[in-house]
């Protein structure tokens, strides 16, 4: 297995009826742990980079490289995907350096903006091969235009697709970002009005506050492409945590992220095969 364009592992999941997990990388470490998780379920899965993490890391290429260079050597199929870029030029960057979608955020911009933005990354994007994600309806956890409440309208979906050629669509149906208890209530009749009336993946932003059994839900329902990070963030963290508290005079910083790797790599695993729907609902729920 090697590096996989995100298109086949979305639509092959949109196919089969089941998700696909898109897990956001922090740093290296993150992005080892997700694919250690990845290969050790058997499983594909999606490595996101967002805009924030790129300007957290002052770059986006070095963390991209580092993230192709895992994803080529990986044992199942791994996809690199941009997340929630609002800077254009950054969406030019990350398909000139070789990722295999992009997410083009214009939910901030008045409708029309929007759907002139994203058609035009759609445009450079698809010249290339790649695929793209744009968000329609306001996910909250965000501040600015992602107010918590609003909903994506199926109407406005389907001529935001046919205006755009987008290949995915980001919808709010009740998730929120950055989300540490997992207490969201998805209107699954709203996930399946969406995928009845379009024909493009739906993708589920802000997954990390939303328990198994929604999220399975949700997969039944109609979604496919499921993102999460705070979730998995929490357990890097507390893996961490832990490992100093116990060892105050610790100061390899090796020591302490190989448990946050090791922590958050079956949780990852997990997940994946939680989407997949592999003998659905496993019991005790964390």
């Amino acid at each position: 297995m090697s590096l996989t364009p995100t298109r086949t592992l979305v639509q092959s999941a949109a196919e089969a009826g089941t998700g696909i997990g898109a897990f956001n990388v922090l740093h290296l470490e993150t992005a080892e742990a997700i694919v250690q998780g990845a290969e050790e379920a058997g499983l594909p899965v999606i490595l996101q980079i967002s805009e924030n993490c790129a300007a957290y890391h002052g770059a986006l290429e070095p963390l991209a490289r580092a993230c192709l260079a895992i994803a080529s050597s990986a044992a199942v199929p791994v996809a690199l995907h941009l997340d929630h870029a609002e800077d254009e030029d950054l969406a030019y960057r990350a398909v000139d350096l070789g990722f295999g979608s992009v997410m083009f955020d214009g939910s901030r911009l008045p409708y029309a903006e929007n759907v002139a933005a994203t058609a035009r990354v759609v445009k450079h994007a698809e010249a290339a091969g790649v695929f793209v994600e744009a968000e329609l309806g306001e996910i909250g956890g965000k501040d600015g235009a992602h107010a918590p409440g609003v909903r994506t309208d199926p109407f406005e979906a389907v001529d935001f697709v046919l205006a755009t050629g987008v290949g995915a669509l980001a919808v709010a149906v009740g998730s929120s970002h950055a989300m540490t208890e997992r207490r969201a209530a998805l209107d699954l009749e709203l996930v399946a009005e969406l995928r009845r009336s379009l024909d493009v993946p739906l993708v589920l932003h802000g997954s990390s506050g939303v328990s198994d059994e929604m999220l399975v839900s949700a997969i039944r329902a109609g979604m496919t492409k499921i993102n999460v990070s705070t979730h998995l963030n929490t357990f890097f963290t507390r893996a961490v945590r832990g490992v100093l508290e116990d060892n105050p005079s610790l100061v390899d910083s090796r020591k302490y992220v190989h448990a946050g790797r090791q922590a958050l790599a079956p949780e990852a695993g997990r997940l994946l095969a939680l989407f997949s729907l592999r003998g659905g609902l496993p019991a005790g729920e964390d």
